[in-house]
């Protein structure tokens, strides 16, 4: 079955290569040179910070477990770091818009670089901690970047579809060519050169730092909310009736929970899929084909968004679609395959057609990212970007906490289908997003922020 994986690895990167070198002009757009070297730039530093993250994934429950943790203990330091997320990072990541969005990056490099030293402690309170900050640094990575790119690239007067060939280069390389070499680069630490399961969380803290001095030294600090009143509550109350007051916001929102949701449930569930029965299966290949189906979504999404059609709002109701119905295929396997009762082995049958369609769902993903990015610019007002971003996580963070608290509880064929049932959700409500894309706010802003400002905000 060795032959198999190569295979698909072969076909994926043979995939890649021809989407990206096929490209011809109407799948570019022409940029200015000031524009390149302000992209470059930010994908230079993104690519740091995902070098940092990705170093550490891999390893964070194997470190876990050579401390001589169980599964147990090991879950409650995962919740710890949702739930960190979910409260502390929504707060910490909503005062970006107030603080700065560079402070709140640099702040990002800072809280994932302590996250790492605390790795070095075998003691559970300090791991404790260290899940704390890192939950809180998640949540900076996936709003202050995204809110500084924005605010940045509008406030240099680049044109607005311009951004779609940042986010689209930004996933092509964070999310794949990066997660790729960080894999490598960790296996060399921990397996070659054995320096131990710590290694790699030491390489993630070097690369974060060389991110944080880029910052400091060569971008400009840009805010959401200009005003001068700096109350947290009245931040959390203009967001929320921004969500409410438009249904767009409010679909967005809830289609990005729904997406990101099953995503991450996917991440616990594709390794127990695969070898249910202990079968021998090389992780780290699997994971660095998955990284390439990701690029091949991302280098798909950057044509699709060069062009005038589709539009964004129109082909992700197929990328849900699709996604949905990948994730249907361990609960379809598990009907018209026999499955296998002997322990260890190669990879089963079931398992080779299950792997091709978590390719295409993580091809979804490639796609999903820089896509999700570019509605998130054109939707939600730059004054609360970051708060509303937050907003957005909130929801998710409680979901995978549950998803992780009872992992045990429910066979594996019913948390697939409940992914698959949540994606086909986000699918009709992409559908109804479509429908009202064109349709004017109901409520401005600046209109909803005189409203609620008559009422008297509590200072936090």
């Amino acid at each position: 079955m060795e032959v198999f994986y190569y295979m698909v690895f072969g076909i994926l990167g043979v995939v890649v290569a021809a989407t990206e070198l096929s490209k011809s002009n109407k799948d570019r757009i022409n940029t200015s040179s000031a524009f390149n070297s302000f992209k470059n730039n930010y994908l230079f530093v993104y690519s740091l910070m995902m070098a940092g993250d990705w170093l550490q994934g891999p390893y964070v429950y194997y470190l876990y477990s050579t401390y001589g943790y169980g599964k147990g203990d090991i879950g409650q330091l995962f919740i710890a770091g949702f739930g960190s997320s979910m409260l502390f990072g929504t707060i910490v990541g909503s005062l970006a818009d107030k603080q700065g969005r560079k402070r709140a990056c640099v702040t990002y490099c800072i809280t994932y670089i302590l996250s790492c030293i605390t790795k070095h402690s075998p003691q559970y309170k300090i791991l404790m901690l260290g899940r704390i900050l890192g939950g809180i640094a998640t949540s900076l990575l996936f709003s202050a970047f995204e809110s500084w790119l924005v605010a940045e690239h509008n406030k240099r007067g680049f044109e607005q579809q311009w951004l779609s060939i940042t986010f689209s280069k930004a996933i092509f390389l964070g999310n794949g060519v990066v997660a790729i070499l960080a894999g490598l680069l960790g296996n060399t630490l921990v397996d070659a050169l054995a320096l131990g399961p710590v290694a790699p969380f030491d390489a993630a803290s070097c690369f974060l730092t060389i991110g944080m001095f880029v910052i400091l030294f060569s971008w400009t600090e840009n805010y959401g909310d200009p005003s001068e009143n700096k109350d947290l509550l009245t931040q959390f109350r203009g967001a929320a009736v921004a969500i409410a007051s438009d249904e767009k916001i409010a679909l967005l929102g809830a289609i990005q929970s729904l997406f990101e949701g099953s995503m991450y449930t996917f991440v616990f569930l594709w390794t127990p899929a695969l070898s249910p029965n202990d079968e021998d299966i090389p992780h780290g290949f699997i994971f660095a084909t998955f990284m390439l189906s990701s690029m091949f979504g991302s280098s798909l999404a950057s044509r699709l968004m060069a062009r005038q059609a589709p539009r964004v709002e129109s082909y992700m109701q197929i990328v849900f679609a699709v996604s949905a119905a990948s994730l249907l295929l361990p609960i379809v396997t598990s009907f018209l395959v026999a499955p296998s009762k002997e322990k260890g082995g190669s990879i089963s049958f079931a398992g080779c057609i299950q792997l091709l369609g978590f390719c295409a769902f993580e091809a979804c993903v490639g796609l999903f990212w820089p896509s999700i990015m570019k509605m998130r610019s054109q939707y939600i007002p730059e004054e609360a970007r970051s708060t509303i971003m937050n907003f957005f996580r909130i929801p998710l963070n409680i979901f995978v906490c549950i998803v992780l608290y009872n992992v045990d509880a429910f066979p594996m064929t019913v948390m697939f289908g409940m992914c698959s049932i949540f994606l086909f959700v986000a699918c009709f409500l992409q559908r109804r997003l479509m429908a009202i894309a064109d349709k004017p706010k109901t409520e401005d802003w600046v209109a909803m922020k005189e409203r609620d400002s008559e009422a008297e905000p509590l200072n936090i």
